[in-house]
């Protein structure tokens, strides 16, 4: 009781049902090995729960964005990768229940922790209602839209800026990642943009795409 109350403390919610979100945080391997019930449906439900309240935040938010847009971001806020991040932001992997097995795999944790996040976005709105579920979703993918709003193949500035400086004939453009800061899971990119040797603009990204990107508009603001 005293990890999930410590769990709890991390993702800002208290259960009224315990078991459930210890069914939330137990993987197949686990369940198997023990014979109780494993996290398969939450996660089952809970994928559908993050998709409609995903996708009411882009449609209630994002009125600039048309449905094919809205559908990129939506699928890059809740990626397995966006999971991630976010089980990694509350330490899910010190909770999880996993098998003797799966310790000793070592292998495919990236989507354990993604699927775990799915499973305790279920178990949360099973325990309460939607509103609580909703804070819970939004406090945690507010960034990954707003980042995708503005770099997820919306506006392709690299394309935009080779036809502004090949207007006039052929010219070198250039790319280079000059500097990339932080953890695997969680680096931040800065990139250069160069037209024939002399460097137009910078920018930073969570990805080297986005970092060039970033700069790839900022060189056309100074156009």
């Amino acid at each position: 009781m005293e990890q999930l109350e410590k769990f709890e403390k991390q993702i800002g919610y208290t259960f009224h049902n315990k078991l459930l979100l210890k069914t939330a945080l137990t993987h197949t391997s686990y369940a198997y090995e023990n014979k109780v019930k494993s996290n398969e449906r939450l996660e089952f439900l809970g994928d559908s729960i993050l998709e409609f309240i995903s996708s009411q935040y882009l449609f209630e938010n994002y009125d600039n964005l048309a449905e094919g847009e809205m559908t990129k971001v939506r699928a890059y806020a809740v990626c397995e990768d966006s999971l991630y991040t976010i089980a990694t932001k509350h330490n899910f992997s010190d909770f999880l229940y996993l098998g003797k097995s799966e310790k000793a795999m070592k292998t495919n944790k990236k989507a354990i922790l993604a699927d775990s996040v799915e499973a305790v976005i279920a178990a949360i709105y099973l325990d309460s209602n939607i509103e609580e579920v909703r804070k819970f979703i939004l406090n945690n993918i507010k960034e990954q839209v707003k980042f995708a709003s503005k770099n997820v193949g919306l506006k392709d500035y690299k394309t935009v800026l080779q036809e502004k400086l090949q207007a006039n004939g052929e010219v070198m453009i250039q790319y280079t990642i000059i500097d990339e800061k932080g953890p695997d899971h969680n680096k931040t990119f800065t990139a250069e943009v160069a037209c024939d040797g002399r460097v137009l603009a910078s920018g930073t990204g969570r990805s080297k795409k986005s970092a060039e990107m970033e700069a790839a508009r900022k060189a056309i603001d100074t156009l």
